[in-house]
């Protein structure tokens, strides 16, 4: 992916240590703050993947920055950060090109939306690119209190669990089985309310999701798998992505 700017906003691919390092402390302020001091979010995948980072075109502060693994297939599905927490014993004999998604975080305190909508578009020009298949990765609720989110799990069992032949198995140790346990007829607008915005996006464009919810005490989150199969995405909305790409 080459070097694009849109609008305030300038995008590209790290290119040396010191970009890996703004990221990684970029995702410290995002996912660590509460562990106090200034550090680095890191771990061993850092070296398998590339960083996208988007940063304002006036200055160059960073503002957003994710992560992508690049994978030929599924034979090579266990080699991802997901596969850490979910049993991907389905998607192994997958035949397309794949993409892992991960650490998507924005400076705290931004709020503009062009900032998620750029990050998209950088991912975009990454799958168009790489001929990329299938997009997945972790998407993440803040805290790991699962009543706090019932009526967004709700909707997401009864509207976008994947299909069975790829359903993510039960691998981590403290996990919410919401399509299991739950019973209720979700309140819509409140699901939307709580429901990520990065998990919003996958799931405008046709994504789906795991059958439970991994607890992660040590990120504080609540996270779900989030497949994307790229044929699948609304003509509308790929036009739009595009757009975005430039």
């Amino acid at each position: 992916m080459e070097v694009f700017r849109k609008g305030s906003y300038t995008v590209r691919l790290d290119a040396n240590a010191a970009d890996l390092r703004a990221a990684q402390r970029l995702r410290w302020q995002a996912f660590r703050a509460g562990q106090g001091g200034d550090g680095v979010d890191a771990d061993r995948y850092d070296a398998l993947c590339r960083h996208v980072l988007v940063e304002e075109a006036a200055g160059g502060r960073l503002v957003c920055t994710f992560r992508i693994m690049l994978l030929n297939g599924g034979s090579q599905i266990a080699q991802c950060y997901s596969a850490q927490y979910y049993g991907l014993s389905g998607l192994q004999d997958y035949a397309g090109r794949m993409v892992e998604m991960g650490r998507f975080c924005i400076r705290p305190g931004l709020q503009d939306p062009d900032i998620l909508r750029v990050a998209w578009g950088a991912m975009t020009r990454v799958v168009a690119e790489e001929r990329v298949d299938l997009m997945f990765g972790c998407s993440s609720f803040g805290g790991i209190e699962a009543g706090d989110y019932l009526d967004a799990f709700a909707v997401l069992k009864a509207r976008h669990l994947a299909p069975k032949r790829w359903l993510p198995a039960v691998k981590a140790p403290n996990v919410f089985r919401f399509a299991a346990r739950l019973r209720r007829k979700p309140d819509l607008r409140a699901a939307m309310a709580k429901m990520p915005p990065l998990l919003k996006s996958y799931l405008m464009m046709g994504g789906w999701v795991s059958d439970h919810a991994v607890v992660d005490a040590e990120m504080n989150t609540l996270h779900v798998f989030t497949g994307v199969e790229i044929t699948a995405i609304p003509a509308a909305r790929a036009r739009l992505l595009r757009a975005i790409a430039g």
